[in-house]
């Protein structure tokens, strides 16, 4: 349990810290970093209890980018400003990093294999923005055709 808590901590940290870096609002942080935390605790459940670090990254992007969107509502902000710093903790950082090194070791087999890692992530996280715009994109149509067929009747 400790653990966990530390984890909820080290990502809310993480985020306000990238935040900060790339000069978010100071209205947003708090925000960003709940938004961030939700879409890791949904990252880590799925590949937890489901497996697979590629959907688990797919559900995470798609979480903070719904999480993200109704944040940017609620402060009348971007949804930039809150999607860029909570993708902090879903960010094939640890992966890059090894293909660096073996390829800086001439060992070519392994950097390929961080490599797809990398781009499986990468693709992962673009394809939960997608679901998540396109998600949102049809709530709201939704709701636009039902409160239009109420108005009529």
């Amino acid at each position: 349990m400790l653990h966990f808590f530390i984890v909820i901590v080290g990502v809310y940290s993480a985020t306000i810290g990238f935040a900060l870096l790339i000069n978010v609002s100071p209205r947003a942080l708090n925000l960003g970093g709940v938004v961030a935390v939700a879409g890791y605790l949904v990252y880590l459940a799925y590949s937890t209890f489901v497996g697979g670090y590629v959907g688990g990254n797919v559900f995470g992007a798609f979480s903070i980018g719904i999480f993200g969107m109704m944040a940017a509502r609620y402060k009348k902000m971007p949804v930039i400003v809150f999607n860029t710093p909570a993708l902090v903790p879903l960010v094939p950082g640890g992966q890059a990093y090894q293909v660096m090194k073996y390829v800086a070791m001439n060992q070519p087999h392994m950097a390929f294999y961080y490599l797809t890692q990398v781009v499986m992530i990468a693709g992962s996280i673009a394809m939960g923005f997608l679901l998540s715009e396109l998600f949102i994109q049809l709530f709201y149509y939704t709701r636009r055709q039902i409160l239009r067929k109420l108005d009529h009747m």
